[in-house]
């Protein structure tokens, strides 16, 4: 926010990160800790960039040893530490504390087995998700989970929010593609969950971690399956009058019993702001465009585009057309992975939000969205993957106008209250954050709210890592053992936002 002046801190608070400064450099020497202003600006947001922090210093660690003794010595002087994967969080996940140690993985980028025979990859949590198939491709395998910002998000920062895409409808999310990790605890000590095998018995430790948005560890080893490239692979734009309509067709499909491998829808402004950007071939004069991708062996797939097709047409589809190569499956696709930067074409800024629906609710939650739009004085985009009911909507505003941000905020917050309401979730791949912190009462009780906090605290139980994300309200752990419903606590003081 122009014109905000931050306190200056006092001298002992000045003498203490001197202090803690050193002793990371003693553990990571060279260019491996950053305290100059200037330079930790670079870290100061994540994607959701609403809002910015400076944190106390940023550590960029370059081996397990290293994680485990700077989480040793911030455990041992409890000093809070938020985990920061390629800061393309959504949600304010990574956004730093000005009283906390920003941990950096970037530079755990390596590659360190490709394991054909047992189709998996080992990697560290820096590599992007798109650098683990193009480490496969040469031998007709591929990564299944596939988001928009495959090209940069981290595969530790997927395992953190346990991220989606476009295929997931078909091949699962990271949660279901993720075999073990290697994770470093708050005190230090280092442990593996998972493996190679498919499945272990014994509490889910590896489900508990994924999605844990930074609160429980700091992942430092990933192993995932790979998949072989189905033989053939085309893809269906669908152009409808309505968003009713194509959201009906939606439905109509998965319940003919047909799994595409990938199904996104986008509406109009949608539509037009990616043909503008990529030139994808879209069809400009319809409300609503279903991208539906059929994938297996040629004669299934050609079968199952027919039986696509007539679904569509008894939907009152205007417009239905099949890739014919390779070439133009992937310039469908091109169109949808760049909705979100094409949206920065037709507005000054954006809120990317994220909700998840039972896909039956899409008409209604498109007319609540619409409602919404009029009351707020603000227009919307909406791209989503509509197999999973996984919602994409891109709120415009202008962050120049005042008043703006907080119309858009508030925006987000009853389309989220709306899926909530017909059956759906806070997220879906997105995680919860800061974005939708204060929103979790919406889905949970006190009691649900408490149980999830006693996970953190078997792990973290002075609340060191990546305090004020997700909890709305912090509660001490030794409180949690007598107490069920009472939600007092400690309160997250307001983040900064810009």
């Amino acid at each position: 926010m122009s014109g905000l002046v931050m306190p200056k801190p006092d001298a002992e608070t000045l003498r203490r990160r001197a202090g803690i400064v050193a002793d990371l450099r003693a553990i990571v020497p060279g260019e491996g800790v950053v305290d100059a202003v200037n330079e930790m600006r670079a870290f100061e947001t994540d994607g959701l960039t609403a809002y910015r922090q400076l944190p106390m210093v940023v550590v960029l660690p370059q081996t397990v040893d290293q994680v485990s003794r700077i989480m040793k010595y911030c455990g041992g002087h409890n000093i809070r530490v938020v985990p920061r994967g390629a800061g393309t969080s959504l949600s304010g996940g990574a956004l730093p504390l000005e009283d906390a140690v920003l941990l950096v993985m970037s530079r755990f980028n390596r590659i360190l087995e490709v394991d054909f025979p047992n189709r998996v990859v080992v990697a560290q949590p820096g590599v992007t998700n798109l650098g683990i198939t193009q480490a496969v491709e040469s031998e007709g395998f591929y990564y299944a989970p596939d988001p928009s910002s495959q090209i940069a998000c981290s595969i530790g920062g997927n395992v953190a929010e346990n991220s989606g895409g476009v295929h997931c409808l078909k091949y699962g999310l990271t949660a279901n593609n993720l075999l073990g990790v290697e994770i470093v605890l708050i005190t230090g000590e280092v442990l593996r969950l998972g493996g190679r095998h498919l499945d272990a018995e014994g509490y889910d430790l590896l489900g508990v971690l994924t999605g844990s948005e930074g609160l429980l560890a700091v992942v430092t080893e990933i192993t995932v399956r790979i998949l072989k490239k189905p033989e053939t692979a085309r893809a269906l734009l669908i152009g409808f009058p309505t968003s009713e309509q194509a959201g009906q067709c939606v439905a109509d499909i998965i319940g003919h019993g047909i799994i595409p491998g990938g199904m996104e829808m986008m509406d109009r402004p949608a539509i037009h702001a990616a043909e503008d950007f990529v030139g994808a071939g879209y069809p400009l004069d319809v409300e609503a465009l279903l991208i539906v991708e059929l994938d297996g062996p040629g004669v299934e797939v050609d079968h199952l585009i027919g039986l696509v097709q007539e679904i569509a047409a008894r939907n009152g589809s205007t417009t239905c057309r099949a890739s014919r190569d390779e070439a133009e499956r992937l310039s469908f696709w091109a169109g949808r992975k760049a909705a979100f930067p094409a949206a920065g074409r037709i507005s000054p800024d954006y809120y990317c939000m994220d909700g998840t629906i039972p896909r039956k609710q899409l008409p209604r939650v498109l007319a609540g969205m619409r409602d919404f739009s009029e009351r707020y004085g603000l227009r919307v985009a909406n791209v989503f993957h509509a197999g999973d009911g996984n919602l994409h909507p891109l709120i415009l505003y202008d962050a120049n106008v005042p008043g703006e941000l907080d119309k858009a905020e508030r925006f987000g917050a009853d389309i989220l209250r709306l899926c909530v309401a017909v059956g759906g979730v806070l997220t879906g791949e997105h995680g919860v954050g800061v974005e939708k912190r204060d929103l979790m009462p919406e889905m949970f009780t006190g009691i649900d709210l408490d149980q999830q906090m006693r996970v953190k605290c078997a792990f973290d139980p002075d609340h060191l890592l990546n305090p004020g994300k997700v909890f709305p309200q912090l509660r001490r752990c030794a409180e949690l053992g007598r107490m069920h419903v009472s939600r007092g606590g400690l309160a997250f003081p307001e983040i900064p936002r810009f």
